[in-house]
């Protein structure tokens, strides 16, 4: 069974000036970028104010607005109706190709394993690129996720960790980061 995509694009973007996940990358939104390089069969609960693009996509928001990821988290696994989900920041327009590969390392998991996080290359881990089972990630929420980190909420997980490039975890906080890294494909079949 495919995952649920969850995409958290409800930040306020204050480093950025504006929303971010709107800014233009190679003449499309930059959330577009993320959103098309994911694979057509997956579903996908984007958390965040309603916005156009170019999938069909089921949109949720956290209680109160902006009030943090955890809580955003909390709203998207609410509508995942499936086994297992993909976790990704709306900012990470390179992300896709690493949610199949860690979502695929998760389906060859252990029963035990309920989550597999992304690790950069410096050996941090990346709450916002990984691959959950369902059922164990609403159990690890807090009662009261407003203002609580994701790795707060990881670490109530049995986690196993999948290395990543750095492009597959760029984020894009500032409008330099809309530069790089080097363009990498963004297609995945599926």
């Amino acid at each position: 069974m495919q995952p649920t995509a969850i995409v958290l694009c409800g930040g306020r973007s204050s480093r950025f000036g504006s929303d971010k996940t709107r800014a233009p990358l190679d003449g499309r939104p930059l959330l577009d970028h993320l959103l098309d390089a994911l694979p057509g069969i997956w579903p996908i609960v984007a958390v965040g104010p309603r916005r156009t693009t170019t999938r069909d996509i089921t949109w949720v928001r956290e209680e109160p607005a902006f009030a943090g990821p955890l809580a955003a988290l909390a709203a998207g696994l609410a509508d995942v109706a499936t086994p297992t989900f993909v976790l990704l920041g709306g900012d990470m327009p390179y992300a896709a190709r690493a949610a199949v590969a860690l979502s695929d390392h998760l389906s060859h998991a252990p029963h035990d394993v309920d989550a597999v996080l992304a690790r950069t290359p410096d050996g941090r881990p990346q709450p916002l690129l990984l691959a959950g089972r369902t059922e164990p990630a609403r159990d690890a929420l807090p009662p009261d996720p407003v203002g609580a980190s994701l790795m707060s909420w990881a670490r109530r997980l049995r986690c196993s960790a999948y290395d990543v490039d750095d492009t597959a975890a760029h984020d894009v906080d500032t409008p330099q980061d809309l530069a790089g890294p080097p363009h990498a494909p963004t297609t995945v079949e599926g």
